[in-house]
């Protein structure tokens, strides 16, 4: 049965991106003034979690396919790319992430599985991890994720996470301080594009468990 809605809460016990709504209604039941909204696909709601709720609430959202002008303006992805992706299991919590070469699609790089993370790392674990890997060998490609929250993270160079770590996902906190700090460190000249999945379809790096 496919996912029909996720839950973005900006006001409550503890904001988020949730994809049941019994873990939403924790966080805003009782709770004076919560702010929250479903969406239809995890894609929306991580970006209205990153923006203002007025840009959301009291509006309809209309997820439609894309016409042929909208297609024609997007374009088609760069082939000589590089593309990056991460998993995340709902119910064991355990994550993992890769990166392949969009033209060939062999795998260049695949890190996990590790306990009790997110989506959101995983998927700057992959940016960062591709910015390391081209600088390491010269490789100027341009990457891309379909996480638009990774990319923002990698632009400020800070994982905005508001996962709590725990004695789990020790190591999964070693990997963003890690990464944190390269971004602090480095310069890179690859441009960092978003996966349009919704004109392209799935991004080449997806572990195919949707």
């Amino acid at each position: 049965m496919a996912k029909s809605k996720f839950y973005v809460v900006w006001v409550g016990r503890k904001t988020g991106v949730y994809d049941t709504w019994e873990d939403c209604s924790a966080q805003i039941k009782g709770f004076h003034g919560a702010v929250y909204k479903s969406f239809k696909t995890i894609q929306l709601a991580e970006l209205a979690f990153y923006s203002p709720s007025d840009e959301f609430i009291g509006k309809e959202i209309l997820e439609t396919e894309l016409s042929e002008e909208e297609l024609k303006l997007i374009g088609n992805p760069i082939e000589d790319s590089i593309c990056v992706d991460g998993a995340w299991n709902t119910f064991t919590g355990i994550v993992e992430y890769q990166g392949v070469f969009n033209k060939t699609k062999e795998l260049i790089f695949k890190q996990g599985p590790f306990e009790d993370g997110t989506n959101n790392i995983v998927e700057f674990l992959a940016i960062v991890h591709a910015l390391a890997h081209c600088k390491k060998n010269n490789i100027t490609l341009p990457i891309y994720s379909d996480s638009r929250n990774a990319i923002g993270w990698v632009k400020v160079k800070e994982p905005k996470t508001k996962h709590e770590k725990s004695v789990k996902n020790q190591k999964l906190f070693e990997l963003l301080a890690r990464a944190t700090k390269w971004l602090k460190e480095n310069e890179y000249q690859n441009k960092i594009l978003k996966w349009e999945t919704r004109a392209w379809g799935e991004n080449p790096a997806d572990f195919g468990r949707k």
